[in-house]
């Protein structure tokens, strides 16, 4: 059986590798909720790094370029948005800005990491204390959410973390409340 076993590792395709990700774990870290949290995780920070990196090459690329009027950007002027998310990317050197680029990219996934860990591992947590999943589960879980992200940032004030609070449990509770409609 062991031949058998063999000969069908060797013919997996690649597709068959990603659909086996979808039946299990990444992790298995000894408990459910380890799993979940350490899972969420590493896809969010992924997604967030991925997110970082595509943003800033855009503005890289438009800020480079001209316009007809010549003003020597076609960014569009909005008021209050940022161009760069990253301040140290137009650094003096190629190597400051890649590692400003690094630096800040590596931030923004931990954030996205932490926000989908702290998510998921609330859910499943007042899953298993109530015995119910349902909207109270998602907006206590958004809202603390929220706050750990608001907490995040370089300036945050008492008004970001309840705006993040607020913000979060009205997301989530409107997902899952969508989630059983679609």
């Amino acid at each position: 059986m062991s031949k058998i076993e063999g000969s069908d590792l060797e013919t997996k395709s690649f597709m068959d590798e990603v659909k086996s990700f979808e039946k299990g774990a990444f992790f298995d870290l000894g408990h459910p909720l380890l799993n979940r949290i350490s899972e969420s995780f590493f896809k969010a920070a992924g997604i967030g790094a991925i997110q970082a990196l595509t943003r800033e090459g855009y503005f890289t690329a438009f800020d480079g370029g001209f316009d007809s009027t010549g003003s020597g950007s076609v960014t569009p002027d909005i008021p209050g948005a940022k161009k760069h998310r990253f301040p140290g990317l137009g650094g003096e050197t190629n190597k400051k800005s890649l590692e400003a680029l690094v630096k800040n990219t590596g931030k923004e996934s931990l954030q996205w990491g932490l926000a989908a860990g702290v998510y998921s591992g609330l859910t499943y947590g007042l899953k298993e204390a109530r015995g119910a999943h349902d909207w109270k589960n998602s907006a206590v879980a958004g809202a603390i959410t929220g706050v750990a992200l608001a907490l995040t940032s370089d300036d945050s004030s008492h008004q970001q973390v309840v705006q993040g609070a607020i913000t979060g449990a009205a997301f989530s509770t409107a997902a899952n409340l969508l989630a059983g409609i679609f």
